[in-house]
């Protein structure tokens, strides 16, 4: 499973990847928004490396792409899809080491994803879900084309504290209306 941009490829998880996966999920600026506690020890890295590689992304459920820097070959984040049941809508999520945050990479892997899930796999609807207070995250979004549907005010119980939650969505008939083009 290769997609490839202008500077990156998107891959399998594969078992050299464990120990950038545990030091970007350990940095507490990107654990703070997700579900994770930090540190993120290897063993847990290792196993999700594992679980991560052996997925198959034409079936329902979770498929993490490993976003490499093609020029470095090195290992930078990953975008993950969950295909829902009826293989005609997806969730999308995306997590990007602090250091590569900042030059466009995140969103070049959303858009490469999205350009898959809507051109090959033909689907109809994919959805995505921010901490309200993550602005970058839903700029990010907002960049790739999706819309804001929802404002869940304290909706997630998440690390102590209640969070809101941003709905976001894009349909096949947006995107390829180039709404992903600013």
């Amino acid at each position: 499973m290769l997609l490839m941009t202008e500077r990156l490829v998107l891959r399998r998880f594969r078992t050299t990847d464990v120990e950038t996966l545990a030091a970007y999920r350990t940095d507490p600026r990107v654990a703070r928004y997700q579900s994770w506690e930090s540190p993120y020890p290897l063993r847990k890295a290792r196993y999700a490396v594992e679980s991560m590689a052996a997925a198959d992304p034409g079936q329902p459920g979770w498929f993490q792409y490993a976003v490499e820097l093609a020029a470095e070959e090195a290992h930078i984040g990953d975008v993950g899809v969950n295909l829902h049941d009826n293989l005609r809508q997806a969730e999308i999520g995306y997590t990007l080491a602090p250091e590569r945050q900042g030059h466009g990479y995140a969103t070049e892997a959303v858009r490469a994803v999205l350009d898959h899930l809507f051109r090959v796999k033909g689907l109809h609807r994919v959805s995505a879900e921010c901490d309200a207070r993550n602005v970058a995250s839903y700029r990010l979004l907002e960049r790739a084309g999706f819309r804001r549907e929802g404002h869940l005010r304290q909706a997630s119980w998440v690390k102590g504290e209640w969070t809101d939650d941003l709905l976001y969505g894009l349909l096949e008939t947006d995107f390829f209306d180039g709404a992903t083009t600013s």
